[in-house]
């Protein structure tokens, strides 16, 4: 057949893979969009926020629809690949989870939780935002910098 259905993949064995490629261990973690902050990427992206023994990372894992990757292979381009980011504890000046807390503007707007890490990137101060869910308020705790809400 033209295109594999994938195996499922077992979470256990996925997280204690991802400890060992890494060289770290999983602290805690949430599903979230990217919006931007990091320099290499300035488009939303998909992906695992993750509190590691080591800092933050970002993974997003690369992914197309079957129309997508018919119109891919007949154009000869490349597939998509992975992306990821860290930001290394020591290099973490401030993480704040900030959630909408007005009743009314939760009913009337579909505003998520949005992770901010204020950081500095090869000298430079930035903040990288990640919309995200409440478990997020877990990767705030396990790097151990108290979370704020607004």
């Amino acid at each position: 057949m033209f295109l594999k259905k994938k195996e499922p993949v077992d979470v256990k064995n996925f997280w204690q893979d991802y400890e060992a490629s890494v060289n770290e261990k999983v602290l805690a973690k949430s599903l979230g969009q990217y919006l931007g902050g990091w320099s290499e990427y300035n488009y939303p992206l998909w992906g695992l926020a993750i509190a590691t023994s080591g800092g933050f990372r970002f993974h997003h894992f690369p992914h197309e629809g079957w129309l997508t990757a018919l119109s891919r292979i007949s154009s000869g381009s490349e597939a998509p690949k992975e992306k990821t980011f860290f930001i290394p504890l020591k290099d973490i000046k401030e993480i704040n989870l900030i959630m909408e807390k007005r009743w009314w503007k939760k009913i009337f707007s579909s505003s998520h939780p949005q992770l901010v890490i204020c950081c500095s990137i090869d000298g430079t101060e930035t903040k990288v935002v990640i919309e995200t869910d409440r478990n997020a308020a877990a990767i705030v705790s396990a790097l151990s910098i108290p979370a704020e809400s607004i």
